[in-house]
């Protein structure tokens, strides 16, 4: 998939915190075609947060929020963020909502962060994976629309055929595992196991 991604540049910093059982299904999670979109963006795995060392720094030198639909959020859909010094960034949480519940637990700096929410009537494309409720949005999903509203508030200003083609690889994604599905002896392929797989594009 790495062909279709547009490498895009924000002013805003994405983290991408990816649980471990997520950095296995390095086949079709949009946690890490997130974080290859975006080249102001970093990607941690794992569960407890609370003394690393990078995370840290990135909450402490920026103007941080979690993206997560809390009623004290700040409604991104409806509200601009309020203008700091400190440059903006938004953490993304890369997990079921269960594993996502166990790592606000646990990681005592994300609870302090501030929340970010959005609303919209957007439902998700992820065909091949069953969501929870139709409103739900995988981790790409949910990025493209919080980049379309931060460009509303004029906080980024993101060529307008980059949002268009932001979800290309997820999209790819999705089409190549329906053939697969579909025809499956056309598609058959021997998978050589890897103690620690990486994805380099």
């Amino acid at each position: 998939m790495c062909e279709y991604f547009e490498h895009i540049e924000t002013k805003t910093k994405f983290v991408v915190l990816m649980h471990p059982k997520e950095f296995k299904k390095v086949k079709n999670n949009t946690g890490h075609f997130t974080h290859k979109s975006l080249k102001n963006s970093e990607l941690f795995i794992g569960i407890d947060f609370s003394n690393h060392r990078r995370i840290n720094e990135i909450i402490e030198t920026h103007n941080s929020y979690i993206l997560f639909p809390s009623l004290d959020a700040v409604n991104l859909t409806e509200t601009k963020p309020p203008q700091e010094s400190k440059p903006l960034a938004i953490f993304l949480i890369d997990s079921t909502w269960a594993c996502t519940k166990k790592m606000f637990t646990l990681s005592s700096n994300l609870n302090r962060l501030k929340h970010m929410s959005f609303t919209t009537t957007k439902t998700s494309q992820y065909e091949i994976k069953v969501q929870p409720d139709k409103a739900y949005l995988s981790t790409i999903e949910s990025t493209l629309v919080v980049l379309e509203l931060l460009k509303e508030h004029q906080i980024e200003n993101i060529a307008q055929n980059q949002l268009e083609g932001f979800l290309r690889p997820f999209e790819k994604m999705i089409a190549y595992q329906k053939e697969l599905i579909n025809n499956p002896k056309s598609h058959a392929v021997r998978f050589k196991r890897h103690t620690n797989p990486k994805i380099i594009c």
